[in-house]
């Protein structure tokens, strides 16, 4: 997988597992678990793209930023790429219809340059 296509993933887990939060829903404990360690690893190195992050969806997050901010801190730190690659799985092999329901409503008219998103079922299309 893309690092920019994992970097999409990552993010919209992060966002969709906080929604889910407040909901009361179950999630997967990998999901869970590895969400948590996504953010922890990332703030080790982008501190204020965390943030941003941890506040969406209440305040909105620039979605290309964010993604090229995680992807070039994945670059440069291999705790952070493996953390990246580790929720991106998750997310892939969560059950929950919800996560995935909770992602295509996330990500509906925002664009990410260079190609075209989409999510259907458990699938995550990110392509030109």
């Amino acid at each position: 997988m893309e690092p920019l296509s994992t970097a999409a993933i990552a993010i919209g887990t992060v966002i969709a597992t906080k929604v889910l939060e407040k909901t009361g829903e179950n999630l997967g404990e990998a999901l869970w678990d590895k969400t948590g360690k996504f953010l922890v690893t990332l703030k080790k190195h982008a501190p204020y793209t965390v943030t941003a992050i941890e506040q969406a969806p209440k305040q909105p997050l620039d979605y290309d930023k964010a993604v090229l901010e995680v992807e070039s801190a994945a670059k440069a730190n291999p705790e952070v790429n493996q953390a990246m690659e580790d929720v991106a799985a998750a997310a892939k092999a969560e059950t929950n219809p919800k996560v995935v329901q909770v992602l295509n409503e996330n990500w509906q008219g925002i664009s990410i340059k260079g190609g075209i998103n989409t999510i259907q079922y458990n699938n995550f299309n990110f392509g030109k």
